[in-house]
């Protein structure tokens, strides 16, 4: 992209729903730009501020579009970016520059028609927005005798923004995921198994602004090393967008043993997942989480009706989200897709839950025939045993 005669690259940046939270609107951008600071880090001459209802990021010339962008984008709050030419706010300086942008844009990728669009939000600017384009336009036409102007469609929309002493010259505008600043709505443990929906569920509950913690189970020796290293990668790409985070390894075979050999063989999967609930929830207390997180989808296997979840929950005492819980499988392997994560999920290592799996699992369990199957065992010790059993593996932003 053409850069003009700026010591520095800037890049605007705008945030979503955070923009609507009226009195806390602020405290939302804080956050946003304290996590765009922390993804910049490893760039050059980043500056961050935040200028009348946008965020500028601004670096040294020497920093790659793609890597600033790319950073920017995974800023859960970030609703979309541009990489600008900042200009002062004049209307000949600004021709100027949309000049060379356009004939940049003509000579390296063969642009032959264009439409210039311009916001004045500072109102004491003496011309009007309908004026500013008219006036831009009509002299990239003098000055690039090759391009024409189609309102319709052109091959290069040209955006210009005159705001407070400065004006800004775009083409593009990059979508980011949206949602809200992470940190700004509590924390939350995910179960994290090595499948596809759990990393999609953490990925989406970070993007409503929650931080995350995991826990995993596995059994072992029954599952390998290998599945509990499959995990650790599934892990680090969900901190390329939540951040560093632990995760909480935990051996759960002790408890399938005891289930498999004193209660009804088809409880299993419900008897073993309210376990897992009343774990986690040990976990989640000591570390501070307000929830529990699953990738559980309704219907989409049998302990995932809607009496299985309901059996489920009530071994936990706080809140159970569960993001995925009306998306189809097709939809959840797109999500997964698009953040990075599906490839790894698909590695062929078992986890726990295949683990002294039912032939016939029961699909409406009630509550008092599983509290029944649960007296037969020491609940309690059964906890302490797997938490006694627990590892922490911090978790970095792609492994």
């Amino acid at each position: 992209m053409f850069y003009g005669s700026s010591e520095k690259k800037v890049f605007i940046v705008r945030h979503g729903e955070a923009s609507l939270k009226g009195r806390n609107k602020p405290y939302f951008e804080r956050m946003l730009i304290e996590r765009i600071r922390k993804l910049l880090r490893g760039q050059s001459g980043v500056e961050v501020s935040r200028e009348g209802g946008l965020v500028f990021v601004r670096t040294d010339r020497a920093c790659q579009d793609d890597e600033i962008i790319s950073g920017i984008s995974k800023v859960f709050g970030v609703a979309s970016i541009s990489p600008a030419i900042e200009v002062e706010a004049d209307l000949d300086a600004i021709s100027a520059a949309a000049s060379a942008f356009m004939r940049d844009k003509a000579e390296k990728e063969g642009a032959r028609t264009f439409k210039v669009e311009a916001k004045r939000s500072d109102k004491s600017f003496p011309v009007q927005s309908p004026d500013i384009a008219r006036i831009t336009g009509a002299n990239i036409l003098r000055a690039v005798e090759s391009l024409r102007v189609d309102v319709n469609r052109p091959d290069c929309l040209l955006f210009v923004n005159l705001r407070k002493g400065k004006a800004y010259i775009y083409e593009r505008k990059i979508a980011g995921f949206g949602g809200l600043p992470l940190g700004t709505n509590g924390k939350g443990l995910i179960l994290l198994s090595g499948g596809i929906d759990s990393p999609v569920a953490a990925f989406m509950m970070a993007r409503r602004g929650m931080g995350i913690e995991a826990v995993h189970f596995h059994s072992y020796p029954y599952t390998g090393k290998r599945a509990l290293e499959k995990t650790v990668a599934l892990a680090g790409i969900v901190a390329v967008y939540c951040g560093r985070f632990d995760m909480h390894a935990v051996n759960l075979l002790p408890v399938q043993e005891q289930l498999a050999e004193k209660c009804p063989e088809g409880e299993m999967t419900v008897l073993v997942r309210r376990f897992m609930m009343r774990i986690a929830e040990r976990i989640a207390v000591a570390a501070g989480c307000g929830a529990l997180i699953t990738g559980e989808s309704l219907g989409q296997v049998a302990s995932q009706t809607a009496e299985a979840l309901a059996v489920t929950d009530a071994a936990a005492g706080m809140p159970v989200m569960r993001p995925l819980i009306a998306l189809d499988k097709t939809e959840i392997i797109e999500k997964a897709q698009a953040i990075g994560t599906y490839e790894t999920s698909i590695l062929p290592y078992e986890d726990c839950c295949t683990v002294f799996l039912p032939k016939h699992p029961v699909t409406k369990p009630r509550l008092e025939r599983i509290l029944a199957s649960e007296s037969r065992l020491d609940v309690e010790a059964l906890v302490a045993a797997a938490l006694e059993s627990k590892e922490v593996i911090p978790i970095y932003p792609g492994g």
